[in-house]
């Protein structure tokens, strides 16, 4: 498809290529992607937004992410509720899930989401994203309506994120390949960019949290080693590119290639499996890395094989290009 067109433009010819299709994707992505614009600008000014906190004071700066995840939360909730397709929210802000409010029609589908994440690294211009999963919910009149959303990955119908930036972007699939759009903010709409984006089977980088060092066991270490020895018949050393915005560091392995590791964390025994959540962080950028020829596993199993036991589930995670991710779980299955 030419390059150029606007991302409603591409979800509605897709649309026609499925008979089935009811048109409530294009009316929820439409949404998120208004969100998204004025997120985007909140996003852009915060650093001059007198109702965001003064920048650069220690004893602001909690208030003033605060605040500004509270803005992101709340656009999107406002942007959404009212589309008659979806059934019940989550977000990684609320602890509960969040209901369609009552003077609003209900649909079959759950959007779970993390509002503004990397949110720490804003003052330092580094990219901070929504990240944004769909599940159809489950059709039995005898679950809860928490057993309905706690899901495995591989039911997604829809995820993607959108990343704020040098420029904004978004980036999704509903499994059939990985696209994404560039907000052009002269017209304000997002136009094609990235079509059908194919992740290098193999990268040159690899993202961790190298301060954790010692707190990891002996086979993240020892991973983590292996990509840092230089060997130039495999290509090393990778060299490291970390953020500490788990977005951002991810949108550059997926356009470049490369491997981000998160794992567990022996110093929080309330962090025992890291920090990232399974189903508003990494269960949707496992379903976009996939969709683009990489891999997401925590150690163990393919993250999307992940059945979540509570909402704000955390996972160890290795994600990235698919030999990159099968060699570091060679490691982590102690095979080398």
């Amino acid at each position: 498809m030419a390059k150029g067109i606007t991302v409603t433009e591409y979800i509605l010819a897709m649309q026609k290529e499925r008979p089935e299709a009811t048109g409530a994707f294009t009316v929820l992505l439409a949404e998120l992607t208004v969100a998204a614009k004025i997120i985007a600008q909140k996003v852009n000014k915060a650093n001059l937004t007198e109702d965001l906190g003064s920048v650069g004071s220690d004893s602001v700066d909690e208030e003033h992410f605060q605040k500004l995840t509270e803005f992101a939360n709340a656009t999107i909730v406002n942007r959404v509720s009212h589309t008659g397709h979806l059934w019940c929210m989550a977000s990684k802000k609320e602890t509960d899930l969040i209901p369609i409010p009552p003077r609003y029609s209900k649909g079959d589908y759950i959007l779970v989401f993390d509002p503004l994440g990397g949110i720490s690294n804003i003052d330092v211009h580094i990219d901070v994203g929504t990240v944004f999963s769909i599940l159809k919910k489950v059709d039995s009149g005898d679950m809860s309506l928490m057993t309905s959303v706690l899901q495995p990955g591989h039911k997604q119908v829809a995820a993607g994120y959108f990343i704020y930036g040098s420029s904004t972007m978004m980036v999704y699939t509903t499994g059939s390949g990985v696209h994404g759009f560039t907000l052009e903010p002269r017209i304000g709409e997002f136009l094609l960019s990235h079509e059908n984006i194919r992740m290098p089977e193999k990268g040159k980088t690899y993202s961790v949290n190298e301060g954790n060092y010692y707190f990891w066991d002996e086979k993240v270490q020892n991973a983590v080693e292996y990509f840092k020895t230089p060997d130039i018949k495999t290509g090393r050393p990778y060299a490291l590119r970390y953020t500490g915005s788990f977005v951002a560091d991810f949108h550059r392995n997926l356009l470049q290639g490369g491997i981000h590791i998160y794992p567990g964390d022996s110093r929080d025994p309330m962090k025992p499996h890291g920090k990232l959540m399974l189903m508003c962080e990494v269960s949707p950028l496992a379903f976009v890395v996939e969709q683009a020829g990489g891999a997401a596993s925590t150690g163990s199993e393919r993250v999307l094989d992940v059945q979540p036991q509570y909402l704000h589930q955390r996972v160890p995670v290795l994600i990235g290009s698919s030999a990159d991710v099968s060699l570091a779980e060679e490691f982590m299955q102690g095979k080398r």
